[in-house]
């Protein structure tokens, strides 16, 4: 089939002027992070029919595509309008047009969210241990909590000491609970360094009148500082927010830019259909199971914010999100606002019959097609995570050359 083409510069228009595109990056994983464009999102081709149209809802979303060299663009147009898609272009010259154009490419997954996070560790001057701080305090006995803001499952694959599993948007909800007294420390970690950045940034925007710290590099320094990790850990921060801590994270969502919207306007937003809009719960996955809106794709807030081009590759696209609580979904959201998204948060709602079951997930790739994280696991080699490290650390300087991120830090 004879696909349309778009350049580098009509690509980089779009995501200037917030115009709605998926760059689509038909590559496997492992292919897609050795370089992509900022917010290219990976679709590998022979996932398409398992994916598009959960991850593109709306069947005329401008689309490109583009490889680097592997000849999956046919293929992958032809699988689109199998499912319907009708407005479907070919980036011309694939990824070498994009560098040549003297565009900048990023390494690694998740790669826009981790430079956000690492832009708001500049911007707010995000207060960190080392492991080594960290390390003495445990042996000394101080009075701290150590809250791990992974999912659970990689919490209880690998774990700081005495840690207590509080994935990310939970941090506002659960830290009255977890950190009762206000002369604990509470410590945020996770894996590497965005979660637990933001984490901490989110606790400290929040008010929480605990001194906040990252672990900084999370379980990634504390291994490369030769501290031992513990496994099998089964601990979770029971729901309790410190005194006005709802209250300050609707401040927070409003002064990010957040809208609060009933039901009637959510109706609607969806009514639109000249736009896209993503629908998120994201309260944990057992109380989604229990019983969630119709229409709402379970995607925890922590998770979302550092998997963003994953949940909502449509850059330019529409976010409304819902929680019974409201402090997920406006800690959540402020964090999208921020990223450039124009995000929405349902008030209430939960007035109507629910649906009852457990979460949507989509099968997981091969794992010969998947990009190793050097955070993941327990037999990572120590080059591979310095490297990692020393990626993020330059992402600052690359969102600055790239110029079409738009983030802004309050």
């Amino acid at each position: 089939m004879k696909l349309p083409t778009v350049t580098p510069a009509d690509i980089r228009r779009a995501l200037l002027l917030r115009e709605e595109i998926a760059l689509l990056d038909l590559r496997y994983e492992a292919g897609f992070a050795t370089g992509h464009p900022l917010f290219a999102a990976n679709m590998a081709a022979d996932r398409i029919a398992i994916e598009a149209e959960v991850r593109l809802p709306r069947k005329d979303v401008a689309i490109a595509l583009y490889d680097d060299g592997e000849g999956l663009v046919a293929t992958g147009a032809e699988r689109l309008a199998v499912l319907g898609y009708t407005n479907v272009s070919a980036l011309d010259g694939g990824l070498k047009a994009w560098r040549d154009a003297g565009y900048q490419v990023f390494e690694d997954v998740n790669s826009y969210s981790k430079a956000f996070g690492e832009l708001v560790e500049a911007r707010r001057h995000t207060p960190s241990f080392s492991a080594d701080e960290v390390a003495k305090l445990i042996a000394d006995k101080a009075n701290i909590a150590i809250l791990d803001v992974r999912r659970f499952d990689e919490y209880a694959t690998m774990n700081i000491p005495g840690s207590v599993s509080v994935p990310g948007a939970e941090l506002v909800l659960r830290a009255g609970q977890a950190a009762p007294d206000p002369d604990t420390t509470i410590i945020v970690n996770c894996a590497g360094r965005t979660r637990s950045i933001i984490g901490t940034q989110s606790l400290i925007n929040a008010g929480v009148p605990n001194k906040v710290r990252a672990l900084r590099n999370g379980t990634i320094g504390w291994t490369l500082a030769r501290h031992t990790l513990d496994h099998g850990a089964e601990r979770r921060g029971a729901i309790g927010p410190f005194e006005g801590g709802p209250a300050n994270a609707r401040d927070v969502a409003y002064r990010a830019g957040v809208r609060h919207i009933g039901a009637n306007e959510a109706k609607a937003l969806a009514a639109q259909t000249d736009r896209t809009l993503y629908r998120f719960d994201v309260r944990d996955a057992e109380e989604f199971a229990a019983g969630h809106l119709p229409g709402f794709r379970h995607y925890p807030g922590g998770q979302l914010v550092q998997e963003t081009d994953m949940a909502a590759p449509v850059r330019g696209a529409r976010i409304l999100l819902t929680d019974d609580q409201g402090v997920r979904a406006d800690m959540t959201a402020s964090w999208l606002a921020q990223m450039g998204w124009e995000v929405y948060v349902l008030e209430g709602g939960y007035d109507v019959t629910l649906e009852i079951g457990p979460p949507r997930v989509l099968p997981k790739p091969d794992p010969a097609h998947r990009y190793r994280r050097p955070y993941e696991g327990t037999d990572v080699a120590e080059r591979a995570m310095q490297a990692y490290l020393d990626w993020e650390y330059g992402l600052v300087e690359q969102l600055r050359l790239d110029g079409t991120h738009g983030f802004y830090v309050i």
